[in-house]
C-alpha cells in the first residue's frame, strides 16, 4: 500500500514538473539567463553594418544594444543574413530577430511580429540630372526594377501605361545595369541608393520620390506571446519618449513616418 502512494506521488510530481515546464517561456528564460541574443544581418546598411573597427553597427544594432540597456540585459549579437533569420528562432538560436525584417502575410504564419519598431523605403532614383517628382512624370520612361519585389508589384499596378518596366534579377544586376547607363531610372530599398552612388559618384544617383513605406518588425519564435508583448510595451515607450525616431535621424535624416509613430 505504501509503495503504490509513494508511486502515485511521484507521478503527481512529475506531472506538476512537467506543468512548470510547459507553462514557462522565452521571457522567463531570457531574463533568468541575464542576456538577451538578438539575430541581426550585418550586411544591410545602415540597419546593420561593421565600423572602422570592424565592430557592429548600424540602426538594427542600435536599437538592439537600446532594447537590452533598458531590460537590463546583456546584448548577445547573433550573426545571420537574410534567409537564416526565421531559422535563428525557430532553431532557438536567437531570442529575438531585429534585422531589417518586414512582415508579410506569409512570414507571419511561421514566426510572430511585434510592432514597428522602423521603416523600410522602397523609391525612385535617378541622376540628378533627371527631372521626376511622381509616377505621373514616369510616363514615357523606361524604368528598372528587381524581379518580384514589393516595387515591382507596385509599379506593376500604378505606374502610367506608357512607362517600361525592365526587370533584373537582383538588386547587384540592377545596380550594374544603372552604373553602366543601361537604365537612368530604377525602383529600389532606400539604404541601396547611397550605395550605388558611393561605387560611381560620376552617376550623381539620388533619391527623387518614396513609393511606399514598410513597417520593419521585431521577429519573435511563434506562440511566445508574453515577450511579444514586452517588445511592444518597449517599441511604445520609446516611440513616445523620441529615441526610436533619433535612430531613424541618424541614420536617416529623417523622422520616423506615421505609419510607425501612430500604429
Amino acid at each position: 500500500m505504501k509503495k503504490l502512494v509513494m508511486t502515485a506521488l511521484v507521478a503527481v510530481a512529475a506531472m506538476v514538473g512537467v506543468g512548470h515546464v510547459a507553462n514557462a517561456d522565452a521571457l522567463d528564460d531570457i531574463k533568468k539567463s541575464g542576456k538577451i541574443r538578438i539575430a541581426i544581418d550585418l550586411g544591410v546598411p545602415p540597419y546593420g553594418m561593421t565600423d572602422d573597427k570592424m565592430q557592429p553597427t548600424g540602426l538594427d544594432v542600435d536599437a538592439a544594444r537600446l532594447l537590452a540597456k533598458d531590460w537590463g540585459l546583456t546584448f548577445e549579437h547573433v550573426p545571420t543574413t537574410g534567409a537564416s533569420r526565421i531559422p535563428a528562432l525557430q532553431t532557438g538560436k536567437a531570442d529575438l530577430v531585429i534585422s531589417s525584417l518586414s512582415f508579410t502575410a506569409e512570414r507571419a504564419k511561421v514566426i510572430d511580429f511585434s510592432q514597428g519598431y522602423a521603416v523600410l523605403r522602397t523609391v525612385i532614383a535617378a541622376p540628378k540630372s533627371v527631372n521626376v517628382k511622381s509616377l505621373a512624370d514616369l510616363d514615357g520612361k523606361t524604368v528598372g526594377t528587381v524581379r518580384g519585389t514589393t516595387h515591382d508589384t507596385q509599379l506593376t499596378k500604378e505606374a502610367p501605361k506608357g512607362m517600361k518596366l525592365v526587370r533584373y534579377e537582383d538588386d547587384a544586376t540592377e545596380a550594374q545595369a544603372f552604373l553602366s547607363g543601361q537604365v537612368d531610372i530604377f525602383s529600389t530599398a532606400e539604404m541601396i541608393v547611397p550605395q550605388i552612388d558611393k561605387k560611381n559618384p560620376a552617376r550623381q544617383v539620388e533619391l527623387k520620390f518614396v513609393l511606399d513605406n514598410f513597417k520593419l518588425c521585431v521577429g519573435v519564435k511563434k506562440g511566445e506571446e508574453r515577450l511579444v508583448a514586452e517588445v511592444n510595451k518597449w517599441i511604445q515607450a520609446n516611440l513616445k519618449n523620441g529615441r526610436l525616431n533619433e535612430l531613424n535621424k541618424k541614420y536617416f535624416g529623417s523622422d520616423l513616418p506615421d505609419l510607425i509613430v501612430k500604429q
